[in-house]
């Protein structure tokens, strides 16, 4: 096999992200064949690959935060006249019934971004997170973490069309993956979804003749949004698995 660059072979054994990689190698964390990795340095399968346990301390002093979006707020950066979500992640706003156990700090903010986007006119649950492990296994390209959404609808949806959605739609020229689709109710859909082009939910019901009036996330992988308040967040506990 072709070598690779070291930072994405620490990514692909899901050690750390690329970015945390390059930083780790800067800070002479990182060996290969017992020798201190460089910046830019190349591997092949079959080398050994050592990350120093000030590299692990630091992971697990990182947090992941679970907020549940209100409509008007953007996932990532400030768009327009509209704020991140990251802004609502306040002391006032974080969830007395978080049983995680961790205190806030202004720390905790520090690289905090989305692992996935959820559009501004969308509500419910988004994860936001400082560890590169965890943006990666929900959003990475190989990722197979269902994303779960309760959608309103507006429009008559054959039993055709039904099947459509679950299996059949094209996007941006790339065939989606199978989805799960089903009535909730009379006006209301389930998804859910192995991926997450965007507005993809918007854009596939307009395929099949439907207008989204309202659209929920309520589940991430294990991540269920719950008892969540509408505004408020609360930390990922150490007992939870995405």
């Amino acid at each position: 096999m072709e070598p690779v660059r070291l930072s994405k072979r620490l990514a692909e054994l899901g050690l750390c992200s690329r970015r945390e990689a390059d930083s780790y190698i800067e800070q002479g964390w990182v060996k290969v064949d017992g020798e201190v990795a460089v910046l830019g340095q190349k591997v092949v399968p079959g080398q050994r690959i050592d990350l120093d346990p000030r590299a692990r301390e630091k992971q697990s002093q990182r947090v992941t935060i679970l907020i549940n979006k209100p409509m008007g707020y953007v996932s990532a950066q400030a768009e327009k006249d509209y704020q991140p979500a990251v802004v609502l992640v306040t002391r006032e706003n974080h969830w007395k019934g978080d049983k995680s156990g961790i205190r806030f700090s202004p720390e905790h903010l520090k690289g905090l971004a989305p692992a996935g986007r959820l559009d501004i006119d969308s509500v419910g649950l988004l994860i936001l997170t400082q560890d590169g492990r965890v943006a990666k296994h929900i959003i990475g390209e190989t990722s197979e973490v269902e994303k779960e959404y309760l959608v309103r609808v507006e429009g008559h949806l054959s039993d055709e069309g039904l099947k459509r959605l679950n299996h059949g739609l094209s996007l941006d020229g790339d065939k989606l993956k199978p989805a799960k689709v089903s009535w909730q109710n009379e006006d209301q859909l389930r998804f859910v979804l192995q991926e997450g082009k965007k507005r993809q939910i918007r854009r596939m019901c307009e395929l099949v003749g439907l207008r989204v009036v309202g659209l929920k996330r309520i589940r991430i992988g294990r991540l269920k949004l719950s008892d969540l308040p509408t505004g408020q967040w609360r930390y990922l506990g150490a007992d939870e698995r995405i």
